[in-house]
């Protein structure tokens, strides 16, 4: 039985949203047109159910170059009426148009000078005859078996939220660096944002060796720098090589002696490296790729300025 119940629900609920889709007409456009236009911000309002979503739909449309702001209508008819401005659009959720704290504050937010969107499934109501413009997401039926807890209807409601969200980020040419700016705490911020400059080992956390430089005295200047390689350069500061764990272990099984040879002897000759302006994850794809654990940092004229290991992208929260 919850299996046959819940399968009902998700058919119900997924057909109300395919209904939408002949809904996205001209007064769509419209409303992404005036919000593109419009000075202020876009204030989004509704009351029980409808409220909620007003609220994901408002950080939805923050989060992707649209400022907005969720208004609860019951507090607007309490002061917080003062928190729109002339110039801002109001985005109004209601299945039926007819809710009472969203009815009163109507008039008010029309004497303010704002621009009025509503979402509803009353074509006829009230809200819709006082609105701008009217965006259509009514429902056959909710997804409650007594066709009364909103269910359908306000997954039609976010979903047109999302599209109307997503259709001004387009729009507006909003970009992944700009989405980042919004996500700076979070990990999708870290991988849009987080520069190999930000976080590469540089002075004497970067060992840097000239090739001429005997082994044991390479691994002492690793050790020194709590790293896992050393960067070889010739008199010039040019690179030339890198020296790792992995090159003295290959090397050691021909026994000891390699340790008072020259680093140019047992470096990895022209090693893969990195710019200091690459994101921090696209050099994490190419250790990954590469199956490496660290990588030079070079500036254009190939001359290292810092390291790159796996642990620092570890540390970054990154991986």
């Amino acid at each position: 039985m919850p299996i046959k119940i819940a399968r009902q629900v998700i058919r119900i609920e997924s057909d109300a949203v395919k209904a939408l889709l002949g809904r996205i007409d001209r007064n769509f456009e419209r409303a992404c047109r005036l919000i593109v236009r419009s000075k202020g911000r876009v204030v989004v309002t509704g009351m029980g159910k409808p409220g909620f979503i007003a609220q994901k739909v408002s950080a939805t449309l923050s989060s992707t170059g649209t400022p907005s702001l969720f208004l609860h209508p019951a507090e607007a008819l309490h002061g917080d009426l003062g928190r729109m401005m002339r110039d801002d659009v109001l985005l109004v959720f209601s299945s039926s148009g007819q809710t009472e704290e969203v009815l009163k504050m109507l008039p008010l937010a029309k004497k303010i000078g704002v621009h009025l969107v509503a979402f509803t499934g009353n074509k006829n109501s009230h809200l819709a005859k006082a609105s701008d413009i009217v965006i259509d997401v009514s429902v056959k039926k909710e997804a409650c078996p007594m066709n009364l807890a909103p269910t359908a209807s306000t997954t039609a409601m976010l979903a047109m939220g999302d599209a109307l969200a997503l259709a001004l980020l387009e729009m507006k040419g909003f970009k992944p660096e700009d989405f980042a700016f919004y996500h700076p705490g979070g990990n999708l911020g870290r991988k849009l944002l987080l520069k190999v400059s930000d976080i590469m080992r540089t002075g004497k956390s970067n060992p840097i060796v000239r090739e001429s430089m005997k082994v044991k005295q390479v691994l002492y200047r690793i050790t020194h720098a709590r790293a896992g390689s050393a960067t070889v350069v010739d008199r010039k500061g040019r690179l030339k090589g890198i020296f790792t764990d992995g090159d003295l272990r290959r090397h050691l099984e021909r026994g000891e002696f390699v340790l008072t040879e020259a680093v140019k002897e047992v470096m990895t000759k022209n090693p893969i490296t990195v710019s200091g302006d690459k994101l921090a994850a696209q050099a994490l794809e190419i250790l990954r790729s590469r199956k490496i654990d660290e990588i030079p940092v070079v500036d254009a004229r190939r001359r290292p300025i810092g390291l790159l290991d796996v642990q620092d992208l570890l540390k970054a929260g990154i991986v």
